[in-house]
């Protein structure tokens, strides 16, 4: 090398230098923008694959319900599938979460394909189970395996998973500034870590946009009609807020209960879904209808076109705690959109709000109350119904949040601000500690 192209390169090195240590925030930016691009293209693809082949099995069963009365043999065969090679995965939503916590192995791949399967199948068979589920742990197991790759110390690894998590959430919904916001509030109650906000938004963003590349509608909801900001449908809406919170906790509640109870007298995990299925199963063929099946997509359409009986909410609420409490897999997000859209609808009868702004507001409010995630469910509401409907969805949230005490449907959530001073002996506790 001769003396003149040392001296360029020397000449580089310098500007190179002076340019990260003005600008030093750049390479973290360069990084997590490359590594969000990668999640994103593949969450967002895992994500558009699951949501159409959910589709095909929701209308292939919808033509054949003969296949209902299968769901016992399909959830032996989950069963079967997750007790033995899927055991170190079958705690699913709270594997990932303590990853998050505290990360050690990378989470196994094989965590995609069988939840997948998983969800699949129990949806084919006539369970009653949601989709966000699957997809937060096909994204955790996707992207954690560029942990390596990249080199990714531990506390990368963190915001790697939140990043997946948002991802895998804003792609399944359409709605990638909740799904960012989720995935930075869902593992810690009380605090966000902002040193993932990029990745997370990011990741969201590329994901939400690939699912669309592969042509994936996501559902649209309309509120016909939402009143001006006053004092009484203000005060309707706290009340609304209050009836969603004590929804949401009691389902976390008897969710956690029903799974001991199929534990304690099941001794083998296996038979717990083939229990459930023969109870669902037989419910169907007696009631004579699918309605509280599988998504219930048009069950909570039909919530914003009219006032819906008080009933609706409490059999799918019974349907869903029986098929995932006994072991089949799905998620407990879309489940909660149709409890909270069709409580909001009947409780019209006694609240003088339009039903249809109070499907929506309880559509985002018990969800936000089961998971502690109320600025996520803001958002999800202002993106799903748009902004008009914004303080009426944010009064609802905060409220029903603030209702549910520390109770949640993920067991290893974690404490980071309490609530309120009732709760601050739980800080830094998960709810299986806190129960």
């Amino acid at each position: 090398m001769s003396e003149n192209q040392r001296t360029i390169r020397r000449k580089i090195t310098f500007h190179t230098r002076f340019f990260f240590r003005r600008y030093p925030a750049l390479p973290y930016i360069l990084k997590w923008l490359c590594i969000s691009i990668i999640t994103g293209a593949l969450v967002g693809t895992a994500s558009a694959g699951f949501l159409q082949s959910l589709e095909w099995a929701t209308n292939f069963r919808e033509n054949h319900i003969w296949l209902i009365a299968f769901l016992p043999v399909a959830g032996f065969l989950i069963g079967l599938l997750y007790y033995y090679p899927g055991k170190d995965i079958e705690a699913g939503n709270n594997l990932l979460i303590d990853s998050i916590h505290d990360p050690k192995e990378i989470i196994p791949f094989r965590m995609a394909p069988f939840v997948y399967l998983g969800t699949i199948v129990t949806h084919f068979f006539g369970g009653s189970a949601g989709r966000e589920g699957t997809a937060i742990q096909m994204a955790g197991a996707i992207a954690d395996q560029l942990s390596k790759p990249f080199k990714l110390d531990k506390n990368e690894r963190k915001i790697l998973l939140i990043a997946a998590i948002a991802a895998g959430f804003g792609s399944v919904f359409g709605t990638p500034l909740a799904g960012a916001v989720f995935g930075l509030e869902v593992f810690l109650i009380g605090r966000i870590r902002y040193n993932a906000i990029f990745p997370a938004f990011a990741s969201a963003i590329f994901a939400d946009r690939a699912t669309n590349l592969w042509k994936v509608k996501h559902i649209h909801y309309h509120i016909d009609f939402i009143p001006k900001m006053e004092f009484l449908p203000v005060l309707y809406s706290i009340l609304a807020g209050i009836a969603f919170g004590i929804c949401a906790a009691a389902f976390s509640r008897i969710i956690h209960r029903a799974g001991s109870v199929f534990k304690s007298n099941i001794k083998y995990p296996p038979l717990r879904p083939v229990v459930g299925g023969i109870i669902i199963a037989a419910a169907v063929f007696a009631m004579g209808t699918t309605r509280y099946t599988g998504l219930g997509i048009p069950v909570i359409l039909e919530s914003f076109e009219k006032q819906l009986p008080l009933y609706d909410f409490a059999l799918k609420m019974i349907f869903t705690i029986i098929t995932l409490s006994a072991g089949f897999k799905g998620g407990e997000v879309t489940p909660l959109f149709f409890i909270g859209a069709t409580l909001g609808s009947a409780l019209s009868l006694f609240i003088p709000l339009p039903f249809g702004l109070l499907a929506g507001m309880g559509f985002v409010a018990v969800f936000a109350g089961a998971t502690n995630t109320p600025l996520a469910c803001i958002l999800m509401g202002i993106e799903l119904f748009g902004a008009e409907s914004g303080v009426y969805v944010a009064i609802a949230c905060v409220v029903s949040y603030l209702l549910s005490g520390h109770n949640s449907i993920y067991t290893r959530q974690k404490v980071g601000e309490a609530k309120n001073r009732r709760y601050e002996n739980d800080h830094n506790k998960n709810f299986s500690e806190i129960k």
